[in-house]
């Protein structure tokens, strides 16, 4: 039976990632800064306990990120090529050229590190998370009116995400594949009604035009994937399951 470890594995990607790795009949190692039940304990920027939870493993799904992702991603790179991992499987972001956030710039150092590592590797961009959409509006409770950015969003569930970096670990390296984006391209300002509906709020919305080289690659699209969706889950969906309404 194939061994994977998953890292970040009980965050907002790695939880149903970890879950659905076991679901598919894998060996699944959860590593995590925490101990608990079903976790392999391990910190990616100290070290300490990545050659144990490295050792015997086929491949590795690498989804820890934070305030220093570019560090923790290289760490992981290392540690799987001084041990010979066979697979590495990495989530990044569509756009991250085009769009000159720092959190993305750091993405595309780890895909260019890996790239070079020598480590086999697949990575796959996916659009943002339902997760991250409804953190813009509900970052917004205090305000007086709900502010949506002139663009738009193909938000993915992370279940959707999940099952596509199983059809990865199941198959062989394969470099850069081709992006994942979610059901429906739906203007910012559209998300937020369904937002609105879904909270009960009686704030207005306002459209904003912003000015910025970042936001300049938002309105261009470049967070978008044209083309037939990869996932299924819409952002009602996932409103429905969070709020009940």
């Amino acid at each position: 039976m194939k061994t994977v470890l998953v890292t970040g594995a009980t965050g907002t990607l790695g939880t149903p990632t970890a879950r659905t790795v076991k679901d598919a009949g894998y060996r699944v190692r959860a590593l995590s800064r925490k101990s608990g039940d079903g976790l392999t304990t391990g910190d990616l920027l100290t070290g300490e306990g990545i050659p144990e939870a490295i050792e015997d493993v086929d491949t590795v799904v690498h989804l820890a990120t934070g305030s220093r992702d570019v560090e923790q991603a290289k760490a992981a790179i290392d540690a799987c090529r001084d041990a010979g991992i066979a697979h590495f499987v990495l989530i990044s972001i569509v756009g991250i050229e085009s769009i000159p956030l720092g959190y993305y710039k750091g993405k595309v150092e780890i895909e260019k590190y890996l790239e070079k590592s020598r480590v086999p590797f697949s990575i796959v961009r996916a659009t943002q998370f339902h997760q991250f959409v409804d953190g813009i509006f509900s970052a917004q409770r205090f305000l007086p009116l709900i502010v949506a950015p002139k663009f738009s969003f193909q938000p993915i569930s992370t279940d959707d995400v999940a099952t596509r970096l199983v059809e990865l670990v199941g198959s062989a390296p394969a470099g850069r594949v081709a992006d994942i984006g979610g059901p429906e391209s739906l203007t910012a300002t559209e998300l937020a009604q369904k937002w609105k509906n879904s909270n009960g709020s009686r704030r207005a919305i306002w459209t904003a035009n912003m000015p910025g080289k970042i936001v300049k690659g938002y309105a261009a699209g470049h967070n978008l994937v044209p083309g037939r969706p990869y996932g299924t889950s819409t952002f009602d969906e996932f409103l429905r399951d969070k709020y009940g309404k």
